[in-house]
């Protein structure tokens, strides 16, 4: 079964400077963990805040969804770290 993203939540973990979302493939759920990094430039990065964070994350969503579907093919992991690299 393929991975499917029915729920648009996120939320953003300061503490480990991530977003997080979940898929699900079947009942099963698939925690993803999105680097900051991919979500702000370089310039802005430092400066950015949660609202800045999610608010990019939502502009990006189609993207994301595409780069974790793509990453939880290649891991079948239930918890999988996106980065600039699953982005390339």
């Amino acid at each position: 079964m393929a991975i499917t993203f029915p729920n648009e939540a996120r939320s953003f973990d300061d503490k480990n400077r991530c977003v997080r979302f979940s898929g699900y493939d079947g009942m099963f759920e698939v925690k993803f963990y999105l680097a900051t990094e991919v979500l702000a430039c370089e310039k802005s990065h430092r400066n950015a805040s949660e609202s800045d964070y999610l608010t990019s994350f939502d502009t990006l969503r189609p993207r994301i969804l595409k780069a974790a579907a793509s990453a939880y093919a290649k891991e079948g992991s239930s918890a999988i770290s996106l980065s600039l690299e699953n982005f390339r």
